[in-house]
């Protein structure tokens, strides 16, 4: 697996965090959607990594 490297400070070291506010399906109002992941440099803060916790939430 390759060193992911961060491309505003040149950081190693990540960590991985979410925030409050869910993603949710456009057709599907009252769906509780999923949490994004966001992964982020431990030394200057620069989110490098967005995803979706339960891709299977967003399937037809």
């Amino acid at each position: 697996m390759n060193k992911q490297v961060c491309p505003k400070c040149n950081g190693t070291e990540f960590s991985e965090g979410t925030d409050f506010m869910a993603v949710k399906p456009l057709d599907k109002k009252l769906s509780l959607g999923s949490n994004k992941i966001l992964t982020f440099c431990l030394n200057c803060g620069e989110v490098v990594s967005t995803r979706v916790e339960d891709p299977s939430k967003f399937r037809k």
